[in-house]
């Protein structure tokens, strides 16, 4: 694997590298979702995630005046999966679906490739600047989008502050160092203190990035974000950085390039974050609470009334894994963004 110029690569660029690199990043060559790659996203589970997100679109599109055109933007869209059943169900819903520009941020060449084989539409269109959208009102998912964006790691120490880096002496051996910072800089640049009563920070610059722009957009064109990922709300920041390889974890200083390397978003530090918008707001549930007022149940009931006992099973054990608990239900966090004056709720009463 080619290396950077610097083998000395703070965190967030190490990440990127793994992830990102053109020729030998683990998002770069192959297609990592499903049965058969290294995990399992919510749309790989049923597509009645899908179609309840479909659902909660329509009537979130509602809520901003039914415009007569909008952008439906899904940053990361994987393989597809999520869009093509979004798709298939705003189809039933005319106005809104002839409403709708489809629009698909990606990062990676080889997955937009996939993404192309899925989606036939031609409603959809790929964009790599988000900043560069039209200015009609633009609906935002993030559906695991963010855990996939390179983040920095800061540790609290008796003399100050220090950033993770990671030195490589070539692809196959690395180790972590640290090196002094100055976290007064940081936090003057997110206009918000992060390390206040913090040990350890994990923050992704890439990400702040992201939601300012899109906070931006929707106080200027309208619209909002729904975020699906998993994560906490403590305001206290835990270490989470870890690496998934072939559905297992795996240790992130070995298989660059082939594993993930992913960390619970803090939507703490999210909310802290919007809070500097003069005009926008978030509301915030775990994934369980979001579908269930969704009617996820009530849809499972009604397709399962006409089909054999097996596959009613099946649909259940699916439904069940993405709501209960000590599944996705709790560990998985849902947050909109949205305009303060837009008081639209549903998926968030619970």
């Amino acid at each position: 694997m080619k290396l950077a110029k610097k083998n000395n690569l703070p965190l967030d660029q190490f990440i990127n590298f793994a992830l990102y690199d053109k020729d030998k990043g683990f998002y770069m060559k192959k297609n990592p979702f499903g049965e058969d790659g290294d995990f399992i996203t919510a749309p790989n589970i049923t597509r009645l995630f899908s179609e309840i997100i479909a659902i909660w679109t329509i009537t979130f599109w509602k809520s901003l005046g039914s415009p007569k055109k909008f952008n439906l933007l899904e940053l990361g869209a994987g393989n597809g999966e999520m869009m093509k059943v979004i798709d298939e169900t705003l189809i039933n819903f005319p106005e809104c679906y002839n409403a709708c520009s489809f629009v698909i941020h990606e990062k990676s060449d080889f997955l937009i490739n996939e993404q192309k084989k899925n989606l036939n539409s031609k409603k959809f269109s790929w964009l790599k600047d988000i900043e560069k959208i039209n200015s009609n009102p633009t609906i935002f998912l993030a559906n695991e989008f963010f855990d996939a964006v390179p983040i920095k790691q800061f540790f609290k120490k008796k003399d100050g502050w220090f950033e993770r880096y990671v030195f490589m002496n070539d692809a196959k051996k690395a180790e972590f160092k640290e090196e002094k910072i100055d976290i007064e800089k940081i936090e003057k640049y997110l206009n918000f203190e992060i390390s206040k009563n913090q040990n350890i920070i994990e923050y992704s610059p890439d990400t702040f990035k992201y939601l300012r722009t899109i906070c931006d957009l929707v106080q200027k064109n309208d619209g909002g974000m729904l975020i699906i990922d998993y994560g906490y709300a403590d305001s206290k920041m835990h270490e989470t950085l870890q690496a998934v390889n072939n559905h297992k974890y795996s240790n992130i200083l070995e298989n660059i390039g082939d594993s993930d390397i992913t960390y619970n978003i803090n939507f703490h530090s999210f909310e802290k974050f919007i809070g500097q918008f003069k005009e926008i707001n978030s509301i915030f549930t775990n994934q369980k609470k979001f579908l269930t007022s969704m009617g996820i149940l009530q849809r499972a009931e009604i397709i399962s009334k006409n089909i054999a006992f097996s596959k009613k099973a099946d649909l259940f054990y699916r439904v069940r894994r993405l709501i209960d608990d000590k599944q996705m239900g709790k560990l998985f966090k849902v947050m909109l963004i949205k305009n303060k004056k837009n008081n639209f709720r549903t998926g968030f009463q619970n």
